[in-house]
C-alpha cells in the first residue's frame, strides 16, 4: 500500500475521531477498543516495530512464542472488522489544526485531522558502537531477560558495563545461569557495585575498553578487549540507549521526564488535552501485552474524554435554542 492510499483508495482530507500513529500492540489495542465503540479512527504504520528482529514473542499470555509479524497480522485482521482505516506510511508532524483539534502530516503529503492523536510508535534501540554488536542482536546479543532469558537460560554469559543500569542487569541474569561474567569496558566498577557482584557470583573481567564481540559459525564465541584478550561467552547482554520515536509532537510541546521520555498520567494522557502515549512510546519497560493493555486504557479514557465533549456541546446547543 502506497503513503497516499487508505485501504486500497486515495485518502480523503476528511477527520476522525483519533489518528492512531504506530501498529504494533498498543496501537492496535486502542483501535480495537475504539473502533468497537463506532468512533472514526486511522491507524498510520510504517511498518517498522521494535521487535522485528525478533523471532517469537514471550510473555504474552496466550500467545508465548507466537512471532510478533502473527500477533500483528491476527490483529489487524479484528480491528479492520470495526470499520478502522490502516494507512500505510510515515507521519511527519503532528500540529494542532485550524480548528479545534490536531492536523498529522503524513510523509508524501497527506494531511489528517483528528480530534485526539494517539502515539504508539514504541521506541528505537541505539547499541554501543562495538563491532559485532549489531549483526547478533535479538539473536545472541540480548537485552531483556524477560524477553529472551529463558530461551538462553544456564548458557555462558557475558554482560558489558557500557550503561549505568549495565550492573544490575548482571544481578538480574544471574539467576538465568551460573556462568555470568561482568566486563567493566570503560565504566570502572565502584567497591560497592565489585562487591554486590561478587557475592551474587558475577565474575569481573579485566577493566579495558571493549573491541569487539567475537563470533563464529554463527555464534557468539566471546567479548574481545582492547588488550587482545577475550572473554568467552555464548550469549551477550547488553543495556541499549532506549529512544523514544515522538519526534512528530515536538511542535507541540508536550512535558517530559528526566529520562526524555512523554510525562502521562495513568491512562496515558501527556501534557497536552488530546495527545495520547502508549506502548514504549512512554514507557520503556513495557513488554508486547503490557502495551496491548496501555493501548486499551487509553481508548476507554479518550472515548470519555470525547463523550464528555460531546454532551456539553449538545447541552449548549440545547440552551441555545
Amino acid at each position: 500500500m502506497s503513503d497516499a492510499q487508505r485501504n486500497g483508495r486515495e485518502i480523503p482530507q476528511d477527520s476522525y475521531d483519533a489518528v492512531v500513529i504506530g501498529g504494533g500492540a498498543a496501537g492496535l489495542s486502542a483501535a480495537l477498543v475504539l473502533g468497537r465503540v463506532c468512533r472514526k479512527v486511522a491507524v498510520v504504520d510504517a511498518g517498522e516495530p521494535r521487535n522485528a528482529p525478533v523471532a517469537h514473542m514471550q510473555g504474552f499470555l496466550s500467545r508465548d512464542g507466537m512471532p510478533p509479524a502473527a500477533l500483528l497480522e491476527v490483529g489487524r485482521a479484528e480491528v479492520a472488522q470495526y470499520g478502522v482505516d490502516f494507512i500505510a506510511g510515515k507521519v511527519e508532524q503532528v500540529d494542532r489544526g485550524e480548528a479545534a483539534g490536531f492536523a498529522v502530516h503524513l510523509a508524501g503529503g497527506p494531511v489528517l485531522h483528528a480530534r485526539h492523536v494517539v502515539l504508539a510508535s514504541g521506541l528505537r534501540d541505539e547499541l554501543p558502537d562495538i563491532p559485532g554488536l549489531r549483526e547478533r542482536w535479538s539473536r545472541d546479543v540480548l537485552h531483556c531477560p524477560y524477553c529472551h532469558g529463558y530461551e538462553v537460560r544456564g548458557r555462558a554469559f557475558a554482560v558489558l558495563g557500557t550503561h549505568p543500569v549495565s550492573v544490575n542487569q548482571a544481578l538480574l541474569v544471574r539467576q538465568l545461569s551460573d556462568d555470568v561474567v561482568y566486563v567493566p569496558g570503560d565504566r570502572p566498577l565502584t567497591d560497592d557495585e565489585r562487591e554486590r557482584l561478587t557475592a551474587r557470583g558475577v565474575r569481573i573481567a579485566a577493566e579495558g575498553s571493549i573491541k569487539r564481540v567475537v563470533s563464529a559459525d554463527d555464534q557468539v564465541r566471546g567479548v574481545e578487549l582492547e588488550d587482545g584478550a577475550v572473554v568467552p561467552c555464548e550469549v551477550v547482554f547488553v543495556f541499549p540507549q532506549m529512544v523514544p520515536n515522538d519526534g512528530v509532537l515536538d511542535g507541540l510541546g508536550c512535558d517530559r521526564n528526566p529520562a526524555g521520555f512523554l510525562t502521562t498520567d495513568d491512562a496515558g494522557r501527556t501534557s497536552v488535552p488530546g495527545i495520547w502515549a502508549v506502548g514504549n512510546a512512554d514507557d520503556p519497560r513495557a513488554l508486547v501485552i503490557s502495551a496491548a493493555g496501555k493501548g486499551a486504557a487509553a481508548a476507554f479514557a479518550l472515548n470519555h474524554d470525547l463523550v464528555d465533549a460531546e454532551v456539553a456541546q449538545a447541552v449548549a446547543e440545547r440552551r441555545g435554542s
